[in-house]
């Protein structure tokens, strides 16, 4: 995979509600694309504030100097420091840009900083540029599906490995 650099006024930044209809679209967007959307995603989509952050978690953006939305992740609470990466998505004319590998980024920190134990995310193997995005920063595989996976889609499971 290829990944150009992306433009200097680039910036991670938390969830605002300006943003909420571009968290929807993003994922939308690409769901429709590769798979379906699910019950699931349209629940987590529809409302974040409830189903992401009121426990806990955490929702960015890469947003550009004219603070539009161009790509968002999510870091949903599972429980007792256990936190899915979900909902990452970038807008298609903008993917190979750089712009995941920000949005992991900035995802991995804020994981740090709420001092959660475990990281994980479910996948696709149609999606092998994301699968290399995420073995860059020290995921690794493990047998798929998850156990409690809500998504049918999902037939790659990982966990993060913070780099020794």
């Amino acid at each position: 995979m290829s990944e150009r650099a992306p433009a200097a006024d680039i910036r991670i930044v938390d969830f605002a509600p300006q943003w909420r209809a571009d968290f929807a679209r993003l994922n939308i967007e690409w769901l429709e694309r590769w798979f379906v959307v699910e019950p699931i995603d349209r629940t987590v989509l529809e409302d974040p504030e409830t189903h992401l952050l009121a426990d806990g978690g955490r929702v960015l953006f890469a947003v550009d100097g004219a603070q539009r939305a161009l790509g968002t992740v999510a870091l949903k609470h599972e429980g007792d420091g256990v936190y899915e990466l979900t909902k990452m998505a970038v807008d298609s004319s903008l993917r190979g840009g750089g712009l995941g590998r920000l949005l992991i980024l900035g995802a991995l920190e804020r994981f740090r900083s709420m001092d959660g134990r475990e990281l994980f995310l479910e996948c696709n193997t149609k999606l092998t540029p994301a699968l290399k995005l995420y073995e860059s920063v020290g995921f690794r595989h493990y047998p798929a599906p998850r156990p409690g996976s809500h998504y049918a889609r999902a037939d790659v499971y990982m966990v993060w490995h913070p780099p020794e």
